[in-house]
This record gives C-alpha cells, structure tokens and sequence, in this order.
C-alpha cells in the first residue's frame, strides 16, 4: 500500500513538472490572474472560488484532458532504485539487442557517407529558397534525381533481428513446450490468450453495436446508428478526453472522427501551434537536409502510386520535411528503448558543445531513408558520428525550431490516412505527431512493451499455434512462416493494405484501447478467414498470393468472428 502512495506521488510530480513547462500552464497562469477582478472571487475563499471559477469557465475540463493526455504515455512506475535506463526498457537482452541494432544502422549510414559527398545539412541559397517557397502547395510536380539514393534497411532486415532475439538467461533445454519452437519468435515474453484478448476488447463482443457492422445498408439506422452519433456528439460538447476514447471503442461516426480523435490526444489548433507549424515551414525553406532527398524518394516510390493515398503526395511532403525538423519529439525517447544517434561538426568530435543529434528528432529512418555526410564519417563508440555538417548552419539551428522524428519505414503510410481527415495543415501535422509519439515508434523499435512489436509478432505466433494449429504447422512445413507474411502488415499498421475506411475504424480502436494490440489479433483473424485457401497451398509464393489483396476486408466482422466466435 505504502508502495503504491509512493509510485502515485512519482507520478504526480513528474505530471505536474512537466506541466508546468506548457502553454496550458500559462494560460491558467493568466487566467487565474484575470479572476481576481471579478466580483465573486473574495479573498477569504480565494483558493475555491478560484476552483469554481476554473470548472465553470471550462478550464478545469481542459486540465483534466492534459493530465489524462500524459497519463496515456506515461512509463509503468519502477522501483525507485532502478537506473533511468529501465524506464525505457526494463530487460538487460532487449536494451542490448536495441543497442545493436542502432550500431548496425549507424554502420550502414557510415558505408553510404564513404561513397556519397553531399554534406548532411546546408543553407539553401537565396534563389533557392524562393524556388521552394513558390511551390511549396505544389511539390509532388518535382522530379529530382534520386538515383544515388538506397535504403538503410528495409522491414524484412527488421524481422530478422526480432527472429534472433534471445534471452541469455532462458535455456532452451529447461521444460519447453513443443508449440514453442514452432515460431519464428523465441523470446519468453506474456502475451494474452482469446479469454485475456476477450476481457481486453469486451466493447467488440457480439451483442455490442459496432460502427463497421451495425452501420451497414442492411441495418436500419435507428437501431444503432442514430443514437450512436446522438452520443458522439454530446461526448464533443463535454470536451472529455477520457469520454472519447472510451466512446470510439465502438467506432467513431465519419462526421465526428476528425474532432473525436485530436479531443483524445488533447490537440487542438491555438494560435500557438500553427506559428509553430510555420517555424518549421521556414526552417525548411531555409535549409536543405539530406532526409529531404530520402522523403522524396520514398514518397515517390510509394505514396504516390497509391491508389488510396497518391492525391495527398504535396500533403505528405510538406507533413514529413517539417517533421524531420521538430526536435519535441526528442522527449518520446524517455519512454522508448531507442536511443537518438549524436553527431559532431567536422572537426569537433568529442566536443559536447558541437554535438547535435542527426537527424534533429534523433530518429534513424529506414526502407528508403538514409542520411550521410563526406569520407571523414567515423563511428565513436557506436553511437555517435562525425558528419560533415556546417558550422554556420549548425549555429543557425540553435535559434530556430528543430526537428521532429521521422518515422523509420513507410513513415508517409502513417500520414496519408490522416489526410482523409484533416485539411489544415498544422493541425494535420499535429496530429500525425502525437499518433507517432503515443503509438507508431512502437512498431519501430525492439521492447518488451506489451504494445512493442515483438509483443506483437510474438502475440500474432502464439494466437495461430494455439488456436488454429494444423494452419499454422502447414505453413510451417511449407517454408511459409505467417509472421514473414504479417509483418509488414503490422509494422505499417495495416495502412496501404485496407481500404481507407476499413483502416481508419481499426485506428479508432487503437485509440479507444491505447494498445497496438489489436494488430496482432487482426493480422491472425485475416489467416483465418483464409484458412481454406492456405490449407491448399505449397508454397511460400502461394501463400502471399491468397493474401497479396486486402482491400475487400472487413475489419470489424473479422475481429469479432475471431475472437467471440472461437472455440477457446
């Protein structure tokens, strides 16, 4: 009991500090002042009079929403004693195995910059900048030369660290089940079974409406749907976080959505946030980055053949260059086993005065992003690089807003959905942001996290072998591993394999749960529905091709048949 006091009082302290250094602080700052000349505030009842003041006036809502916003993302309390390390992973192996995985990359960066000599960050000249800015609305009409351009590493690199993960301290010879060997994941982790899965997801069950089945032009509207949005839209005029996320684990209306989602990650346009937005416009209009040319080459050789996503190619564009130069979201390393990568000015290595993280969000892209500097590239210590970056555009980027991650992998499939939704775009950019910062670096990263991906890989094994066995051992047998075929799916999130509306009401879910696990149970409920198919094929191409095309699924008929409908 006592423990627990204590963990709350961490808790929230570290919320209240961290308040304490936003622009809602401020504002509640100023607003408490501005109380003072009203006439029902008395001095002798000053503090509750206040209070009273805040809940009437709305702010006390909008408090509530920022605390409840840092709870979703806040680490699971560890002991006192426990190194800061732990609070981005607590598993020694997994730490390591992270930490390798980033020298590997930092290695392949080093490659590049050995036969590439463009430096990682100059000023654009003046003309130059004219240029970007004119076309700024217009830049999927550019053609530059990408040639030169390759990958650091691409998904399936990913998967194949994950399949040689190992616990040092589990023996393979100490009482292991014979289902245990079957996947490609060895890694002793929990996840849940269908009974945990069930009690998780309950709101999904089958006598529970659903936006995704009881909207449908068979169901007469009345009988779910009307009364659905009658809800949604009182859940908005109540401005309650925490009302939302709990309402859309039934779906969101397509009307309420856009509102719905950024009340749940407490977004909202200030005057604020879009001359932030414009900052980092300028900071791109002002300087070129060698991730610009990786942006281009990966939304070119994706994106924009989309069928789904291709009309929002100057939307991507613009989300993602801004987003490699927003440095807030440095702050998600604090609960990310990821370390950012630091480099130095040429000349200066070693010198913490002189050392940046590149790229300035600290996040190493992949599949199609890359970043690298002159000949005099060297790794110090694994983890730290010596580019050739300019010292007058180094200096330049102390005084103006710095950089945001960029996603690793397919990062603009995680944009392009919330195009759909959002037409502004700063709050677009927002709201990319926060989706990246509360969910999606989870996909990217290795962690023991329950919503991590090898949680995930290890979740989607573990509900295949355990429930539909004889599919699973067959494909094993066949050399067609699932999880070789899932992967991609769960690493994008399923965006660029659903249909845009199919997504977007799994994303409600992942919302309304705060958990990626959903993924999981997504990516084994597509093998089941084709079960049938995969029983009859012989190989690994066959397999991929009874699942090459996604887009005529049904996202919420297939969770519930799998998890309400199976036999446990």
């Amino acid at each position: 009991m006592l423990q627990e006091e204590s963990d709350l009082s961490l808790v929230i302290a570290q919320i209240v500090q961290k308040l304490k250094g936003s622009s809602l602080y401020a504002q509640l700052e100023r607003q408490a002042w501005a109380s003072l000349q009203r006439p029902e505030i008395k001095l002798e009842s000053l503090k509750e009079d206040i209070k009273r003041f805040f809940k009437t006036s709305g702010w006390e809502k909008k408090l509530q929403n920022a605390v409840y916003s840092e709870l979703s993302v806040f680490p699971i309390p560890t002991h006192p004693a426990a190194p800061p390390e732990h609070l981005k992973e607590p598993l020694v192996y997994m730490r390591k195995a992270q930490g390798s995985w980033e020298k590997r990359i930092l290695k392949s960066l080093n490659s590049m910059c050995t036969e590439l000599s463009i430096p990682l960050a100059r000023k654009r000249p003046v003309g130059e900048q004219k240029e970007l800015l004119n076309k700024w609305n217009e830049m999927g009409t550019d053609e530059p030369d990408l040639s030169l351009f390759r990958p650091v590493y691409a998904p399936k690199d990913f998967l194949e660290v994950l399949i040689n993960l190992r616990n040092p301290n589990y023996e393979n010879g100490d009482s292991l089940s014979f289902r245990t060997h079957l996947g490609l994941i060895q890694v002793p982790l929990k996840v849940k079974d269908i009974p945990e899965l069930k009690e998780l997801f309950v709101e999904l069950g089958l006598t529970t409406g659903q936006l995704g089945i009881d909207d449908s032009t068979q169901v007469p509207p009345e009988l779910f749907e009307n009364e659905h949005v009658r809800i949604g839209q009182k859940v908005l005029a109540e401005q309650d976080s925490a009302a939302a996320q709990q309402y859309v684990r039934q779906g969101s209306p397509t009307a309420l959505r856009a509102e719905l989602w950024a009340l749940i990650l407490n977004i909202s346009s200030q005057p604020e946030d879009i001359l932030y937005y414009e900052q980092l416009k300028t900071n791109v209009i002002q300087h070129d980055l060698l991730v610009d040319s990786l942006i281009y080459k990966d939304v070119k050789l994706t994106a924009s053949n989309d069928d789904y996503y291709f009309v929002f190619e100057d939307y991507l564009y613009q989300v993602l260059l801004c987003f490699s130069r927003d440095t807030s979201v440095l702050g998600h390393f604090a609960y990310n086993s990821a370390s950012p990568p630091r480099s130095y000015i040429r000349g200066k290595l070693g010198i913490e005065e002189y050392a940046v993280f590149y790229p300035p969000n600290g996040v190493i892209p992949f599949h199609g992003f890359s970043m690298y500097g002159q000949k005099e590239c060297e790794v110090k210590n694994q983890t730290e690089c010596e580019f050739l970056i300019s010292p007058d555009w180094w200096y330049a980027k102390q005084q103006c807003i710095d950089a945001l991650a960029h996603p690793e992998g397919h990062v603009e499939y995680t944009v392009a959905p919330l195009c759909f939704l959002y037409h502004e775009p700063s709050k677009l950019y927002q709201m990319f942001r926060e989706m990246y910062v509360r969910f999606f670096f989870r996909l990217h990263s290795i962690s023991s996290h329950p919503s991590g991906i090898v949680s995930l890989c290890l979740l989607f094994e573990t509900l295949l072998q355990t429930y539909l066995p004889q599919l699973f051992y067959h494909l094993r047998e066949i050399g067609a591993q699932p999880l070789r075929i899932s992967f991609k799916w769960m690493v994008r999130a399923f965006s660029g394999y659903l249909a845009t509306d199919q997504l977007l009401l799994l994303w409600d879910r992942i919302l309304g749960y705060n958990s990626l696990e959903i993924l999981a149970v997504l990516a084994a409920a597509v093998f089941a529905f084709r079960a049938v198919n995969l029983m009859e094929v012989t190989s690994l191409a066959a397999a991929e091709a009874v699942l090459a095309d996604l887009s005529t699924l049904k996202v919420m008929p297939l969770l519930q048949i799998f998890l309400f409908a199976t036999v446990t």
